[in-house]
């Protein structure tokens, strides 16, 4: 399976660099600097996503709510950072750290309550986080009343606007995160226990593997890389925003399955996920610079989503 894995990277790094030599041909501003650091910190932002949704359908579920979480993550912890004396909670602003900290105990408890009701009650992941989806976003409504939180401190927006020896925090913000869930995926028990939990769930319980602490604990995962998601977001625009992450689902399950990412669960790498999410950041930027209307763009990447899994249906008919 590492050598497959492999083989899909190298396709996927393949396809990614036509891409970029092409828009590039077409469009000199594609390849400057600026735009390529434009494009990989919002990229940080998706693959952050693209990342929560991987690691759930790796044991056969998924999150439809990764889009309400980065709304709701990202509008309580702005609310712990605003200089706003309306928009922000009593004492605020508080250190960026515990602004930062709060909105990942509220992905943290979105991805909790997801997981238990998947595992304790037996109902299916895509029901529970189609209403988590509606439940984290209605309560991002109620805790500002719809409005946004602006006015945030240069200590939080830091994390979505600074820079380290010129390199966009963000990017380093994505570079950290892909190497610790690459470790943790590839080299650790927890992570063959997460592969073996998607590829084989019943021999998984009987080789001792606690199947329901797997799953509970990838929903976990998934709001925490949501709500990250979330706070970047929030930094980078100076703002927590009601109508944040919405749509971005879609585009966060097509990077995951343009990255050779199984929905039948088992099959999959942080690598591919990375490369998924860059080749639909190049698309989204080149389709823009190409002139191409949004909506034509929303077409493109289903018939994208419906021929990826099309392809991984008959590699898995191949593989019976």
């Amino acid at each position: 399976m590492t050598a497959l894995l492999k083989s899909r990277e190298l396709i996927l790094a393949l396809i990614l660099a036509i891409a970029v030599a092409a828009i590039g041909a077409y469009d000199s501003v594609f390849v400057q600097w600026q735009n390529i650091s434009d494009m990989l910190t919002e990229t940080s932002v998706l693959f952050m996503m693209a990342l929560a949704q991987m690691v759930v359908i790796l044991t056969r579920g998924i999150d439809l709510s990764v889009g309400s979480v980065v709304a709701l993550a990202g509008i309580v912890g702005a609310s712990f950072a605003t200089t706003s004396p309306v928009a922000g909670v009593s004492g605020t602003p508080y250190p960026a750290l515990v602004a930062i900290a709060v909105g990942l105990v509220i992905g943290l408890l979105c991805g909790t309550v997801s997981g238990i009701v998947v595992t304790r009650f037996r109902v299916p992941s895509f029901v529970v986080t189609l209403g988590m989806l509606s439940s984290a976003r209605g309560l991002a409504m109620l805790y500002t009343g719809g409005k946004p939180v602006p006015s945030l401190t240069p200590e939080f927006r830091w994390m979505g606007t600074g820079h380290v020896l010129g390199v966009p925090a963000p990017i380093l913000v994505l570079l950290v995160v892909f190497a610790v869930s690459w470790w943790v995926l590839s080299k650790t028990r927890y992570g063959r226990h997460v592969y073996a939990v998607g590829g084989n769930p019943r021999a998984a319980n009987t080789s001792g593997i606690r199947v329901s602490r797997i799953r509970l604990s990838v929903f976990m995962i998934s709001g925490v890389t949501a709500a990250l998601a979330g706070l970047l977001l929030a930094a980078r625009t100076g703002s927590g925003l009601t109508q944040a992450g919405v749509s971005y689902e879609l585009d966060a399950i097509a990077a995951v399955v343009i990255g050779g990412t199984s929905l039948s669960g088992g099959t999959g790498s942080v690598t591919g996920t990375l490369f998924g999410t860059l080749i639909i950041a190049v698309m989204n930027n080149g389709l823009d610079l190409l002139g191409v209307d949004s909506n034509y763009q929303q077409i493109i990447k289903g018939l994208i989503i419906v021929l990826a899994v099309m392809i991984d249906s008959s590699r898995q008919k191949e593989a019976e």
